[in-house]
């Protein structure tokens, strides 16, 4: 993957980290499902991706689902290192 196309990936991330969020809000979602629903958005948001985005980093399904779900699991990443630094 070139820098040319980390946009495609940082825009599954984004879109993980507000679905991500809007789990946390509800009162129905346990925070232990959280990661395992973002891995699910981002696979889902890969697949899109693949068939969508010309530039897309992955050439076949099983790929783009793996693209996916790995920066859907990021999203999960950058909102712990966002908490553990404001941590005190």
């Amino acid at each position: 993957m070139d820098i040319g196309t980390l946009g495609t990936v940082v825009s599954i991330v984004a879109i993980c980290y507000v679905v991500g969020l809007g789990c946390k809000a509800s009162s129905r979602i346990q925070d232990k499902w959280i990661p395992i629903i973002m891995a699910v958005s981002g696979g889902i948001l890969g697949v899109v991706g693949l068939y969508t985005m010309p530039d897309f980093p992955a050439e076949n399904l099983l790929n783009a689902v793996a693209v996916g779900m790995a920066n859907g699991l990021a999203a999960t990443g950058v909102n712990q290192l966002y908490k553990q630094q404001c941590k005190e």
